[in-house]
């Protein structure tokens, strides 16, 4: 039975300079952030926001959503539950970037996927 389409789950969005984030159904309009009415980005069914003083934490999470990427563990039917990799550390997303560079593969592609050589 497909999760997704029984209910209409609400969608974590967060804005990275405020380093807040909020849970809101889906729009067309799209979410301003209360604080400094900048638009807010759908970070997914599955964000877990850093703590707002985690500053290393947020700018992580900024690039991550930056590169047009969210934090979803469901295939968007809600079938299969696959958790996406995306970067937790500065370190990862450092050697992302530097991998990008030397390869010129795309950042958004690089940041979706594990390191093999890393243990998870």
């Amino acid at each position: 039975m497909c999760t997704y389409a029984v209910s209409h789950y609400k969608l974590h969005y967060a804005c990275t300079s405020c380093r807040i984030s909020f849970k809101r159904h889906p729009g067309n309009a799209g979410h301003t952030c209360p604080r400094c009415a900048v638009p807010l980005l759908c970070a997914g069914h599955d964000f877990a926001a850093p703590r707002r003083s985690n500053r290393k934490a947020w700018s992580v999470v900024a690039a991550v959503l930056g590169a047009g990427l969210r934090y979803e563990g469901f295939e968007p039917c809600g079938c299969r539950r696959d958790p996406k990799f995306r970067p937790r550390t500065r370190a990862q997303l450092r050697a992302r970037r530097i991998v990008a560079a030397r390869t010129g593969t795309p950042l958004a592609e690089l940041l979706g996927q594990a390191d093999p050589l890393e243990n998870r």
